[in-house]
């Protein structure tokens, strides 16, 4: 199952759990899916998605990642993308109860794009 999105910003911080909970199949009783960004330059992460704590992610990404410097700039001036979407993993697997998402009460799936504004496809295996 894949569904896409357009997202707006450069460094976006997307909560996608209502979609990816939209591609459960209600009939499963136990089982884990999995959430993954077929992207080099984007991420899933799960955690709260406060709008400041977003905002304090897309701020540690900027931080711990410049930029501008890299070597990989000379293609096409996207290195600082590739290397955040590095720090966070194109993927995170999640049990299913009752055809259900298991996430404790403060957690949500996050969509990280590092290279947007772009089109993104996520798989909802």
């Amino acid at each position: 199952m894949t569904y896409s999105r357009q997202y707006d910003a450069r460094l976006d911080v997307v909560d996608v759990t209502d979609e990816v909970a939209a591609e459960l199949d209600d009939s499963a009783e136990t089982e884990t899916v999995t959430v993954f960004v077929d992207h080099t330059t984007a991420g899933v992460v799960i955690n709260e998605a406060e709008p400041r704590l977003l905002d304090d992610i897309r701020a540690f990404l900027s931080n711990t990642v410049p930029d501008e410097g890299w070597r990989h700039d000379q293609l096409d001036g996207n290195a600082d993308s590739h290397l955040r979407a590095l720090l966070l993993g194109p993927s995170e697997t999640i049990p299913v109860v009752d055809g259900e998402l298991v996430l404790g009460r403060w957690q949500s799936v996050l969509l990280v794009d590092c290279d947007g504004p772009r089109e993104r496809t996520v798989r909802v295996v």
